[in-house]
């Protein structure tokens, strides 16, 4: 694996210059911040569902998506994962969590594709990855819940690893990440769909999806950690912090450093715009102010991403630290605190109304010489942002 610096040249990639990932890449990255966990027994889904903010009955469903033929790698259906969180009663991120239906041997063809797989298997009901840092305090959290439920939880990270693939073309290409990357050409220079699905699986069925978040995030998988992630070619593989610039150069949290456990309200940290969040499901742990937020419609601030700069106009390089306080020079008020950094670059959570007004003049708080740039992402929803001023219009 190698690691790069922003500008391209080989080195720590806090102390280079910004370069935008998405003219870079595709790279792909073991994400060792993550951990997975395997829950087996009869009442998974009814136990998560009444845990999750997102629906887990989507694994029951018949909604899974086709693959176009099933092989020894893929089977003929499988269900995109799916990613939600667990909030405390009062409605605050406790953790978040990525959840992964594997199919089962019996849904692929045999080695010699001649018929269905063995039957008898030990495929887990759902997989899940999760923070790392917070998987212990997670399986206590799942297992002081089960009460009664038939379910069993178990931390299986030393056997699966994380892996993201982005950057690049991936981000070009949101709604089909698979389909920019070679594959095998069929008749009249049609890439052929089985061989292609069956690329993005390695021999033991474990595939690629597409990040459930944002498509532009490209694409997102369980593997086992001896091996490495089909699609993979060589001179991909980048250290982790490239990861973590990519989310941060769009605004997007995950884990409990960055979603803070017990205080982030899901809405200001933009979960239901990234798919987080079901506002149809039944009740669930914290349900209530998330849903009396939503209704309300008012939203006054959100995470966003942030860029540290100098009096010249340069990059601040490892001038700001998490926590430090932003402040508007034309009011002396404080706007925002930022809770994530890596180099000059960062995530904050902002008062939208004075963050986004053409005059304001950002800085870090006891720290004149550093200007805070704040960056509306694109993914984000036309209506964000303006709440004010359309419920006035409304009224």
């Amino acid at each position: 694996m190698r690691r790069f610096g922003w500008g391209g040249s080989t080195g720590c990639i806090m102390h280079q210059v910004h370069t935008n990932l998405a003219t870079k890449g595709p790279y792909v990255a073991r994400l060792k911040s993550r951990g997975v966990i395997r829950f087996d027994g009869p009442d998974v889904v009814h136990y998560l569902q009444g845990l999750l903010t997102n629906d887990v009955t989507k694994f029951e469903s018949k909604t899974q998506q086709e693959s176009a033929a099933p092989s020894p790698n893929t089977s003929a259906a499988f269900y995109p994962p799916v990613y939600s969180a667990v909030l405390s009663p009062q409605g605050r991120v406790l953790f978040d969590l990525f959840l992964y239906k594997p199919s089962a041997p019996i849904e692929k063809l045999n080695r010699s594709g001649s018929g269905p797989g063995d039957g008898n298997d030990n495929t887990p009901a759902l997989l899940a990855d999760v923070d790392a840092a917070a998987l212990d305090d997670l399986l206590a959290f799942l297992k002081k819940h089960r009460l009664r439920a038939k379910v069993d939880v178990q931390d299986i990270s030393q056997d699966l690893a994380t892996w993201q693939h982005f950057g690049g073309n991936l981000a070009e290409n949101p709604e089909e990440p698979s389909k920019v990357e070679s594959g095998p050409i069929g008749w009249g220079g049609r890439t052929e769909e089985a061989a292609q699905s069956s690329a993005e699986a390695n021999s033991g069925g474990w595939r690629w999806f597409k990040d459930p978040r944002l498509g532009t995030l490209g694409m997102r998988g369980l593997f086992p950690s001896n091996t490495l992630p089909p699609l993979v070619e060589a001179g991909e593989e980048v250290d982790d912090e490239y990861y973590l610039l990519w989310r941060l150069e769009q605004g997007i949290p995950e884990g409990s450093i960055e979603i803070p456990r017990g205080e982030a309200i899901p809405l200001e940290y933009n979960l239901a715009g990234l798919s987080a969040i079901s506002f149809e499901k039944g009740c669930y742990v914290g349900q209530e102010l998330v849903a009396r937020t939503h209704h309300r419609g008012v939203i006054r601030k959100r995470l966003m991403p942030v860029n540290f700069l100098q009096d010249n106009g340069e990059e601040a390089q490892q001038a700001v630290t998490p926590g430090a306080e932003v402040v508007d020079r034309s009011t002396g008020k404080k706007v925002g605190k930022v809770t994530t950094v890596l180099g000059p670059r960062g995530l904050a959570l902002m008062r939208l109304e004075p963050a986004l007004k053409q005059s304001a003049q950002l800085h870090i708080e006891n720290n004149d010489g550093v200007s805070v740039k704040v960056m509306r992402p694109k993914w984000w929803p036309s209506e964000w942002g303006h709440e004010d001023e359309q419920q006035a219009a409304s009224s």
